[in-house]
């Protein structure tokens, strides 16, 4: 089964997708998302001019030894464009080696593990009551977990907090968006927040939080020790996680569980994370942490030391990045809980797919493959637009970290 053919599909139907398309000389094809936001068209050259010469005359079932092979054999290894086009490749591989087999992808990964896969949505507004009517309306739709962020006081514009009722995008078009952010006004604002939401909606729901990197270690300790009365679901990213150990002030001060991971490219960028029990959850996705095959290993480790998953799911993943996450989250024993964030009618219409959303939970279909299509037509109707994502600065001007 040769790969004979492959390209690469960049569209914007409201915001930039990059996908691989492979085909066999068997007439199966095979889909995969390599979309980075903010820098999508380095995956996309990446592929296009660097990867895809060497996938024609390849055997697709391979799957393991053509990952193996893109991550070793380029030496310069690891990283986010890197990674991301590997992801893809690996994934579409997957798509059509299941298709082949004609059975829903989650079966050649060793079967469902449970009948449906947890999913939390994302509540936010300007102030408190417009994020606690947020978070009334997602528990109206059957969500059993979600996430809440709120502007807050003394500051124009915070990231994380979603423009519109249902769906978030973060990034806008031409130059970044400079965000404020003061980490005094946040730590006092949080719990308040969080009081206010169970003070409304009682003990039941799993209420979930982020603070995208943006508190130093000792910071996260304090909000997560805030935070224990109200029994978060998580405190997520609390701290920029390069610096592995630096998680090891956070546990020694709370027992807010933490989850971490979205920006991750491979095992080693949270294996010490894992190893040390430092986290509760690990968050690497499909498409930025080298696609399906090198995921299951993660989630392998994690495991061992009782770490669950919980894979990112913001918008600016494809639906196909979103099916084939679905089919690892039915299949992995130590699942945690799915993000979904919801894609435009638009985007939607571009990436026709398998997979329902019912009282909280989604299963990604029965399908063969994952069950994602791309409707090549209409996807050329919605060129690329360049797009950021926001940066932040301090009150007083200074570059904040993410």
């Amino acid at each position: 089964m040769k790969i004979v053919d492959a390209k690469v599909i960049v569209c914007c139907p409201g915001r930039n997708f990059v996908t691989l398309k492979l085909a066999t000389e068997d007439g199966v094809y095979g889909l995969g998302d390599a979309t980075l936001n903010g820098r999508e068209l380095a995956v996309a050259s990446y592929l296009t001019d660097h990867v895809v010469p060497l996938l024609i005359g390849r055997d697709a079932r391979q799957i393991e030894d053509t990952w193996q092979y893109l991550y070793k054999g380029a030496y310069w290894r690891r990283g986010p464009v890197t990674m991301s086009a590997i992801a893809a490749v690996d994934t579409a591989l997957w798509d059509i080696k299941a298709k082949s087999l004609n059975v829903p992808l989650y079966q050649l990964l060793g079967g469902a593990s449970r009948e449906a896969v947890l999913v939390y949505g994302h509540a936010s507004g300007e102030n408190i009551e417009k994020t606690v009517g947020a978070f009334g309306h997602y528990l109206e739709l059957g969500y059993k977990a979600v996430r809440a962020q709120s502007g807050i006081p003394g500051l124009d514009n915070t990231y994380g907090v979603g423009r519109g009722t249902m769906f978030y995008e973060p990034a806008e078009t031409e130059r970044p968006p400079e965000n404020q952010w003061s980490t005094e006004h946040y730590l006092n604002f949080v719990p308040q927040l969080f009081a206010r939401l169970r003070k409304e909606f009682g003990s039941n729901v799993h209420i979930l939080h982020d603070a995208h990197h943006r508190l130093t270690p000792i910071e996260a300790a304090r909000l997560g020790k805030d935070l224990e009365p109200f029994r978060p679901f998580w405190l997520e990213d609390p701290t920029p996680a390069e610096l592995q150990e630096s998680f090891r002030v956070i546990r020694r001060h709370t027992t807010t569980p933490l989850a971490v991971g979205e920006v991750f490219n491979s095992i080693f960028d949270c294996q010490q994370l894992i190893q040390e029990q430092l986290i509760d959850f690990i968050r690497t996705t499909v498409v930025h942490a080298g696609g399906i095959s090198h995921l299951k290993k993660i989630a392998n480790l994690a495991e061992i030391y009782q770490v669950r998953t919980g894979s990112h799911g913001a918008t600016d993943l494809s639906p196909l990045c979103m099916g084939a996450a679905l089919h690892f989250d039915l299949s992995v024993h130590n699942f945690g809980i799915q993000e979904y964030m919801r894609h435009t009618p638009e985007t939607d219409q571009v990436f026709p797919h398998a997979y329902t959303f019912q009282d909280g939970f989604m299963h990604p279909g029965e399908k063969p493959g994952i069950g994602v299509g791309i409707d090549e037509a209409l996807a050329a109707k919605y060129p690329y637009q360049r797009a950021y994502l926001p940066v932040n600065r301090k009150l007083d001007g200074t570059m904040h970290s993410w």
